[in-house]
Parts: structure tokens; sequence; C-alpha cells
């Protein structure tokens, strides 16, 4: 089916239209708020990209979630999925504002990071409420088209808000460009917060929750993120799922990272970071092609084949993009190599999701969606690591894309071999998955 006939079949229901209505309006905002963040912290006209300094910004932006991101999936499933939305969003505002301040003040300084740090964090946290609130306003017989469109137009509602964000950079005047853009995104967080107060208070669940004390809220945090990591293992699938995706989105990050040095320091001028910016904003667009053709061609693999296997064919596809990196780094191979990419990476995704949704007891999807984000961003500060060490400053390396071809290869072949083993059937392991089970259609 046609993406339009897929969203006419999803928006008869109330609940999901407010809930994706949130979903875009925020996703917006987020490609705005990083496309201001991207431009500082990498395309900066005062600083010169290097390998090192990438993977730093990385590890700065990133590595505090991992540590805090456990945190968000136990609460997720003790309070209500409709006040995390609204209350997150509205926290957003202020804390952009006064970054955005900042930054026409001061410039770049550790205050600006902290702040960063918290916004993006926060932004995470909304994300993994937007995906364990999907069960609640869609039947499970339409989850496969929900987690196929939903996440993906959000992910195009975020390129459009990046579009717009490197817009603003570049006909803002100089004092003001980055604090433009971040201002811009404020009054988009503003309306998502506003947008979410639509929804019922306890239309997204969770279905029972608890009162969560401060005094031992990191112990019951810690322990309920470990007991949601031991069923999602026992469940056997969504666990193979998180774990391959993980590793896919290590993968790629040092595709990211180098995206980001080829921009600035191969295809442009290193000294012209207006012309580094313009080429990453045309090359990353370019990407989002690939998600694109994610869209519309995930529902059609759906027909054929199992979500696992169109993993595995995800993956090879994954392959095959950094097979063409490995011949030159001219623009238009670097160009189709992103295209592939990015359908490898959203055509995984959504069949992910879609596993995770499928198989996952409802009181265990907010911690299994806060486990992602963690994985998420643990690999993508694994990634920087591995690419400071390993990428020139050019950011191409035709020894490094080699490695990362067969490496996708050995995946693929891993996760394929582990998902037969299981049939690609999750076994019930809780009381009353068994008649969860009964009552699922097959696909």
């Amino acid at each position: 089916m046609s993406v339009l006939s897929d969203l006419r079949t999803l928006v008869v229901h109330p609940g999901f239209r407010k809930l994706f209505t949130v979903r875009l309006v925020s996703q917006c905002g987020d490609g705005m708020f990083q496309a201001g963040l991207a431009a500082l912290f990498f395309f900066s006209p005062q600083n010169m990209a290097t390998a090192s300094g990438v993977a730093a910004a990385f590890a700065v932006l990133l590595l505090p979630f991992t540590v805090v991101g456990p945190f968000a999936g136990p609460l997720l499933d003790r309070w209500r999925r409709r006040q995390v939305l609204a209350v997150g969003n509205a926290v957003r505002v202020p804390l952009t504002v006064v970054l955005a301040t900042l930054i026409a003040v001061d410039g770049v300084s550790v205050l600006v990071y902290a702040l960063a740090l918290v916004t993006l964090g926060i932004n995470r946290f909304l994300l993994a409420g937007l995906s364990a609130g999907l069960p609640r306003v869609v039947p499970r017989d339409q989850l496969l088209i929900a987690n196929t469109l939903t996440p993906t137009l959000g992910a195009v509602s975020a390129a459009a808000g990046a579009a717009t964000g490197f817009l603003i950079s570049f006909v803002a005047p100089d004092a003001v460009t980055d604090s433009a853009t971040l201002i811009c995104a404020a009054l988009l967080f503003a309306a998502a917060s506003a947008l979410a107060l639509r929804l019922g208070r306890d239309e997204l669940g969770p279905t029972a929750r608890a009162r969560v004390e401060v005094t031992d809220a990191v112990r019951r945090t810690l322990g309920d993120l470990a007991d949601g990591a031991r069923y999602l293992v026992r469940r056997g699938t969504p666990g193979l799922g998180l774990s391959v995706m993980a590793l896919h989105r290590f993968l790629y990050g040092v595709n990211f990272m180098a995206l980001i040095l080829i921009s600035r320091n191969l295809l442009s001028d290193p000294a012209d970071a207006q012309a580094g910016f313009a080429t990453f904003a045309l090359l990353t667009g370019i990407s989002f092609a690939g998600n694109g053709l994610a869209i519309v061609l995930t529902p059609i693999a759906h027909e054929r084949m199992r979500p696992s296997a169109w993993i595995v064919l995800c993956l090879g596809i994954g392959a095959t993009s950094q097979l063409m990196l490995v011949t030159t780094p001219l623009t238009g191979v670097v160009a189709a190599s992103a295209v592939l990419l990015g359908l490898s990476v959203q055509g995984a995704k959504i069949a992910v999701d879609t596993i995770v949704h499928r198989d996952t007891f409802d009181d265990y999807r907010g911690r299994a969606f806060s486990l992602y984000d963690v994985m998420y961003n643990a690999a993508f500060v694994a990634a920087a690591a591995l690419g400071a060490w390993a990428l020139p400053d050019t950011g191409w390396s035709r020894a490094v894309f080699a490695v990362l071809a067969v490496v996708y290869v050995l995946l693929a072949l891993g996760y394929r071999a582990a998902t037969r083993r299981l049939a690609d059937t999750p076994r019930p392991v809780l009381a009353g998955e068994a008649e969860e089970a009964r009552e699922r259609p097959t696909t």
C-alpha cells in the first residue's frame, strides 16, 4: 500500500492522530535544535574539524545519556506518558532559550555543553515515551503500519526542522545565527507541549502505576532496568532485535562521524566552514531519501518475509554502502552510499520496533525502549572513540570502510543464525503472555 493509504488507515483513530501530531511537531523542533548544535560544534568558522575534536563533541553530548538514560524506562512504566510528553516539551522551552542567550553572549562554554546535554537527554526520554504509547492508540494488527510510518515520518519531520535550521544559519546575521535557530526550536517545543494536552490523561498508559519515592528511586530504577534486561533476553526475539540495532547504530555512528569530516575537510575547503556546512546538509538530506525508501519498501518486504529476514537484508544493504565508499570519496559515490545506509538503518529500525512492540509485554515496553536509547547512545560514543583512533581528519579511509563492510556481513549472518534457532517466535515468560499470544493475529 502507498504511504497515503497507510496513513489514512491510521488517522481514523483519534488517539493516533493526536499522538502523531505531537511526534511531528516535537521532532521538527528536535531537528532544528540539533542543526543549531551541529553548526556550533562541528562547523564553527573559528574551529577546524578533526577526528579527535568531533569524537570529543560526540562524547560530551552523548556519554552522560548512557548513565542517565536507564532511568527513563522505569518512570515511563509508572508515570502517565501523556504527562511526560507535555511536561518534557515544556521544560525544554526555557532550557533552549537560556542556551540561545548564552551562545549569543559568550559562545561555547562548559555551561552551554551542560544545557545541551540536559535538553538532548529530555529528547531521548520523549522519543521513548512516544514509542511506548503507540500500542495504546492503534489496534494490534496495525502496529506494523504504525511502526513503519510514525518513526520514519517523525525522522522526516526532524529532517525538515534541520533543513529549516540550516536555512536560518545561512540567512540570519552572523552574531545571532545559532541563537535564532534555537529560539525557533523552543517555539516548536512549546507547541508540542500544548498539543500533548489534547490526549487523555491515561490514554497512553501504562495500565498500572506505582508512586516513585525520591529516596529509593535509584535503587528501584536499577533493579527494574536489570529485570527488564533479563526479561528481554528470556523473551528472545526483542532482546536479539535490540542488540542487532545497537550494533547497527555503532556502524552508522562511524559513518556519521566520517560524513562530518568528509564534508568539512575533503569535499570542501577546510578553511571555509560555511561551505562544509552546506555540503554536510546536502549529504544528510540525501541520506534521508534512504529513510523515505524504507517507508515504501518495508511494508512490501513484510508481505514477503518476516521482520527478522528484512533486518538481515538491511544489514546486507549496509555492507553494500560500505563497499561503495571503499572505491572513492567522490561526491556522487558518497551520496549514493548515504542513501543506501539511510535505507539500511531505517528499514532495520522499523523491523526492530515492530518486533519489540509485537513481542514485549505491555508493562515492559517502557523499559525496552529506554534500554534501546541507552544502547543507541553508548553505541555512538563507542563509534566516536573508534573514529578518533581509526579515521584520518579527511574522514575517508579505504581500510576502515572495508572492515565495516565485513562487520556488516558477519552481523547479518550471526543474527540470521540466532533467529533461526528461535524460529523467530517469542516464548511466553510471564503469566498472561500465553493468552496474549493466542489473541495475537498470525503474520
